[in-house]
């Protein structure tokens, strides 16, 4: 799977003042992994991590011969 395929999956970036850092969800990954993957001190390196976590779960679901979750894709009004 190249960069443009893992990047078509949603990320949902977001401050936690419990945490003092920004948490990072992969929403079509939920039913496989619970609540928050991955964190940043900064935004940017929350998306970076993201990157890291998103790239770690389809290499596990291709080892596991798992099938990806289809990405939620934005479809205009």
């Amino acid at each position: 799977s190249n960069i443009r395929d893992r990047l078509r999956y949603s990320m949902l970036v977001q401050w936690s003042d419990e945490d003092q850092a920004y948490l990072v969800t992969l929403p079509e990954w939920a039913d496989r992994v619970l609540g928050p993957v991955t964190h940043g001190e900064t935004y940017e390196e929350a998306i970076r991590n993201g990157h890291e976590a998103l790239e770690a779960l389809i290499a596990s679901a291709q080892q596991h011969q798992e099938p990806l979750p289809e990405p939620r894709v934005f479809v205009a009004a």
